[in-house]
């Protein structure tokens, strides 16, 4: 059975214990670019180990499209924070990678084994829960971020964080049908908190103009959080994240 494609390009995720391979076939022009960098991001968001894309049976037939691969790693660098890596054999693809400096943004191996064994994978702590849909999920997941928080020694991070996961899980249950799942990652300074739905509807974190409404909206994430966004998962729906870093605090 084939994976999703669109006119010129397959992909075919496969998990390994040490990261998920995706392989990609058939021919990369400007048409599949948008197709190939978001099926890439959609299979990190399912937070991999680590992303390795064997495109050796994909045919580039312009410069420009494999750019795709530099801003697909630097996209999953930043969330969910895992490393990106190329498998290739071809002599047409290194050169055509060499020649746009690719290869100074992305990793080429020749297989998946070298491309595992040279991927530098951060070393996190991470927590994961799910809740139900009820009228105190929020707070439950609040009191969750501040156990983790409490067991990590990051007491930086408490405030911001049950701002954060507050908002998110709320905008889970007013715009979605899913009971919200949680989970918390820690890289050196940097938190990450994500919410996953079953829904693939694009979040929309409204502004409130009246305080007394749960949660502070659009103004808390956008002034609150080092980055965030809304990322739709290869499994189904979507993942919605906010960072942190623990020498911004308020």
């Amino acid at each position: 059975m084939t994976g999703p494609r669109d006119r010129s390009v397959t992909l075919e995720p496969s998990a390994r214990l040490a990261s998920t391979l995706v392989t990609v076939t058939g021919e990369l022009d400007l048409s599949g670019y948008g197709f190939l960098r978001d099926g890439l991001l959609k299979v990190a968001a399912d937070g991999p180990p680590g992303l390795i894309a064997d495109v050796d049976g994909l045919r580039i037939s312009e410069l420009s499209p494999a750019a795709v691969f530099p801003l697909v790693a630097r996209r999953i660098g930043n969330w969910p924070g895992i490393p990106f890596s190329l498998i290739t054999r071809r002599p047409d693809h290194l050169d055509t990678f060499h020649r746009s400096g690719i290869d100074r943004f992305v990793a080429v191996h020749t297989d998946v084994e070298a491309a595992e064994r040279q991927q530098t994978i951060p070393i996190r702590r991470w927590a994961l829960r799910g809740f139900p849909r009820t009228d105190n999920a929020t707070k439950l997941a609040r009191a969750f971020l501040r156990e983790i928080m409490a067991s990590w020694d990051v007491p930086k991070l408490v405030y911001d964080g049950t701002l954060i996961v507050g908002e998110l899980v709320g905008n889970a249950l007013q715009h979605t049908t899913s009971a919200p799942e949680v989970r918390l990652d820690l890289r050196r300074d940097l938190l990450t908190i994500s919410v996953a739905d079953d829904s693939p509807r694009p979040a929309t974190l409204l502004e409130r103009t009246d305080l007394r409404d749960p949660g502070l909206g659009l103004r808390i994430i956008a002034q609150t959080a080092q980055a965030w966004g809304s990322s739709r998962r290869w499994s189904g729906g979507k993942v919605v994240w906010a960072t942190l870093t623990s020498d911004h605090h308020t």
